[in-house]
């Protein structure tokens, strides 16, 4: 899609920093301190993955990549709203 050689060089130091992002993210969600903690640390890796499938569909040129980070930002929303009230009241629905 893009042929100047800065933006996919910037693109591939975009890429290199949300990958590495993950790893603290992770052990946030290993070792966080409370629910809550965790819960936020599941949330910013499923905000980082859609970043790095939007960078990957920026890369490759193609717009499938887009629809499937839209969806997976749609079930993450989903999943952080009921585990979040599960956290708060205990029940789900």
């Amino acid at each position: 899609m893009t042929d100047n050689s800065i933006v996919q060089a910037a693109i591939q130091l975009i890429l290199l920093a949300l990958v590495s992002l993950l790893i603290p993210a992770s052990y946030r969600v290993i070792v966080g301190p409370s629910l809550p903690d965790r819960l936020q640390a599941v949330d910013l890796i499923t905000t980082l993955l859609i970043g790095i499938i939007v960078m990957l569909a920026l890369v490759e040129g193609t717009e499938n990549f887009v629809d499937m980070a839209i969806a997976l930002a749609a079930f993450a929303f989903i999943g952080t709203i009921s585990i979040a009230r599960y956290i708060s009241e205990g029940r789900v629905f």
